[in-house]
């Protein structure tokens, strides 16, 4: 029950006996844009058209219906430069789905001994605690860098990377949940080659990222050789369809598509045709990412920045983690009295969510990172602009009685 869940369940909770309008400054949902979701309308309505009784009505290959996993060779060699073939894609219920086949699947006991899931750049995804079915998660935290002006930026802590042992799954996002920030050639080489040294699997999940739905700005492309990548159609507009690809050695693809197979068959067909289709149309997709996802984020982020300098308090030492776009704002209030939890039953009680910053740093023992966990919370930029701006307000208001 990794701590965002927890939230989740906690929403629906008192959501649903409430009478008051609730601020959701939690939700990891993307906005839902005109633009996008007309496009992947038309494309719904193509494959029922098309053959909804072949599609719906019918089970099919776990790997993925042939024409997503063509339309995925063709676009990604294309825009990319890579050189794949189908042995090297699947298609799964999301990507956090295809990053827990992986973990279950290379880490725990195994002949080498016992195998961790290690995430090397912590803070990163809540949702990683539950990708390893053993109790082998190893977090590491990042180093901290302040840039004045209230902005900071995680460095990855490379010699840390590099002590880790009996590891079998290095696991990151990029760009990051909850930050937006974007590991450097520098930081992912690291990262891969202790991977290759120990033997194990590097998993990149690409949800926020190139090439689409490029919410926040990648400084790396996905990596082409000897990585799983993991791509998903979530934040491109189709969080419900559940649908994601991973892209990676074909040996590891294959295990991959037995586990799905022996466990959930295979991914949503009608979403896989709609979404083959859309990959098949050019580069319209491409246009919907730079042309309206990328710019509602970046204008968002900017207007999230004025709003806490507007209310945050003048003495408060807050900082921002630095970037120019993404889903959420993150937020370091280096205060010793600020705490998370409290500041989320503050925030509760003035009807809106947040989420905790102490949850994005599983597996780390560094009394530290733990300390400053406490000392973040995550905002979401997704939405109503109503709603984030009366959510800073609010936001405010809990600080300044925290401070008292």
């Amino acid at each position: 029950m990794s701590g965002l869940r927890v939230i989740m369940d906690d929403i629906a909770a008192v959501t649903s006996r409430s009478p008051h309008h609730w601020l959701n400054l939690g939700i990891g949902n993307p906005a839902p844009l005109p633009e996008l979701t007309a496009f992947w309308q038309r494309h719904v309505r193509q494959a029922l058209d098309d053959d909804f009784e072949g599609l719906s009505c019918s089970y099919g290959p776990s790997r993925g219906l042939p024409v997503l996993l063509d339309a995925v060779v063709e676009y990604f060699n294309q825009r990319l430069g890579w050189d794949i073939d189908a042995s090297n894609v699947m298609v799964g219920p999301g990507s956090q789905m295809l990053c827990f086949i992986a973990g279950a699947l290379y880490t725990g006991r195994s002949t080498a001994g016992e195998r961790s899931l290690v995430l090397p750049a912590l803070p990163d995804y809540t949702g990683y605690e539950a990708s390893s079915l053993h109790n082998s998660l190893v977090g590491i935290p990042s180093e901290v860098v302040h840039s004045g002006d209230h902005r900071f930026r995680y460095v990855l802590d490379t010699a840390a990377v590099q002590q880790t042992q009996g590891a079998g799954v290095f696991l990151a996002s990029n760009p990051s949940n909850p930050t937006g920030r974007s590991l450097t050639q520098a930081e992912l080489d690291a990262i891969v080659k202790v991977a290759g040294a120990q033997d194990a699997l590097t998993i990149v999940d690409n949800a926020y990222g190139e090439p689409f739905p490029g919410i926040a700005v990648t400084h790396t492309p996905p990596p082409a050789n000897g990585v799983l990548n993991c791509f998903s159609f979530s934040k491109a507009g189709l969080p419900g369809e559940r649908l994601g690809i991973a892209i990676g050695p074909a040996e590891v693809v294959k295990d991959m598509v037995a586990f799905l197979g022996n466990t959930a068959l295979h991914a949503p067909r009608l979403a896989q045709y709609a979404v083959a289709q859309a990959l098949k149309s050019g580069d319209e997709l491409g246009e919907i990412v730079s042309g309206t996802i990328q710019p509602f984020y970046t204008a968002r982020w900017e207007l999230a920045s004025e709003l806490f300098r507007e209310n945050l308090p003048a003495d408060l030492r807050w900082y921002l983690h630095e970037g120019t776009r993404g889903m959420f704002s993150w937020l370091h209030i280096d205060e010793p009295w600020f705490d998370d939890l409290r500041l989320y039953d503050l925030m509760k009680d003035r009807h809106t969510f947040v989420v905790p910053g102490s949850y994005f740093f599983a597996g780390t023992t560094s009394p530290e990172a733990v300390e400053h966990g406490r000392r973040c919370v995550r905002i979401s930029l997704s939405a109503r602009e109503a709603d984030l701006r009366q959510g800073i307000a609010r936001l405010g208001d809990a600080l300044r009685v925290m401070a008292s």
